[in-house]
């Protein structure tokens, strides 16, 4: 058990007046336990109060070590898991649950009553991953450093030759050789006017002269995620697709910028969406301008004109603007970066300027 990062959970869990909670996402499981299960649709919950209880619901099929600092309940396929968990469970008392827990887990709480009432928990959790530990940021390190180097080797498979799926395969197998866990999401190559939609579903089209080409890409790399996104341009590209992505680089450069303790997410929206305003493009610019990323790569947070809170150090959070010309091109320019205690850091090292493949 992680018993920094427990002690962190407890005490907001006092704070908020929520006595017990399950955990069931594996993401948040593995932050309090540095264990990870993938249950499929079978059920998984990490029960904790304040009072100390651990205790950890898990099948059989799942191969747990005892040293993980909770109580494994064990159960078999035969038999129903949340009769084990409404055993367990204060009736008496309000009770958290994981905001991703299927419905029908809940729902048979619910009906046995097996709290007073039930409460999103999550934030809890969500919250405190929000700020990494020096270890946390070490693995982030890391896995940016995989991603960059997978970018630097993919630029030379984007030719006539390969279809975009065939260059996400390659990518795949640059991962596989550097120690990753696969892949963080699914990545995005697309050429030409394809690149106009910000999540296309990279397939059959193949390359040709004067096309510009997006590569947004992440790998996961013990357990943290990476995620970056660069725009190449394959021969020499024409003055207008040189403005779009000027446009671009100055919206992720002037974003970057600004980021220190203190200063508001909206604030990083805004600083990206104005350069892109002011040149006339605002309106395609169509998504937030970022999100948080770690055990997750849409972790809890974004870099949006809504969210008014302010950055802390530990925060690490993608900067991506866009021009998205459907029909046409599209330009997105994509870094993660960690608020220092006084300022901050970019973890990808590749280069995003102008790069024109011959």
């Amino acid at each position: 058990m992680k018993e920094s990062r427990l002690k962190k959970v407890l005490n907001e869990m006092e704070k908020k007046h929520i006595p017990q909670m399950i955990v069931a996402s594996p993401a948040s499981i593995f932050y309090l336990t540095g264990k990870w299960i993938n249950p499929g649709k079978r059920m998984v919950a990490l029960y904790i109060n304040t009072k100390g209880e651990k205790k950890l619901i898990v099948n059989e099929l799942f191969p747990v070590e005892n040293n993980i600092g909770a109580e494994l309940v064990w159960y078999k396929d035969t038999e129903d898991p949340t009769e084990i968990l409404i055993n367990i469970c204060n009736g008496n008392e309000i009770l958290g649950i994981d905001k991703d827990w299927p419905a029908h887990f809940l729902i048979k709480l619910m009906e046995k009553k097996a709290a007073k009432s039930f409460v999103n928990g999550s934030p809890i959790i969500d919250r405190i991953r929000m700020i990494k530990d020096e270890e946390e940021i070490e693995f982030m390190k890391e896995a940016s450093r995989v991603n960059d180097y997978a970018m630097s080797k993919i630029v030379e498979y984007l030719n006539e030759k390969n279809m975009e799926k065939e260059v996400v395969n390659i990518l795949g197998e640059i991962y596989e050789k550097e120690g990753a866990q696969g892949f963080s999401f699914s990545p995005i190559v697309a050429y030409g006017a394809n690149a106009a939609d910000p999540h296309c579903v990279s397939g059959n089209n193949k390359l040709k002269k004067g096309m510009g080409i997006i590569v947004d890409t992440g790998c996961r790399k013990d357990y943290y995620c990476s995620d970056m996104t660069r725009t190449f341009f394959y021969g020499e590209p024409t003055e207008h697709q040189k403005k779009i992505f000027n446009i671009v680089l100055e919206a992720n450069k002037k974003a970057i910028e600004i980021i220190k303790p203190g200063v508001k997410f909206c604030e990083i929206d805004r600083a990206a969406r104005s350069v892109i305003e002011s040149y006339g493009y605002g309106e395609y610019f169509t998504h937030r301008t970022g999100h948080s990323i770690g055990l997750e790569t849409h972790d809890f947070g974004d870099v949006s004109s809504v969210n008014e809170e302010e950055v802390k150090p530990g925060m690490i959070f993608s900067v991506e603007p866009g021009i998205y010309l459907q029909g046409d091109m599209g330009v997105r320019i994509e870094d993660l970066v960690l608020v220092t205690e006084d300022g901050h850091e970019v973890l990808n090292k590749y280069p995003k300027e102008l790069h024109i493949i011959k």
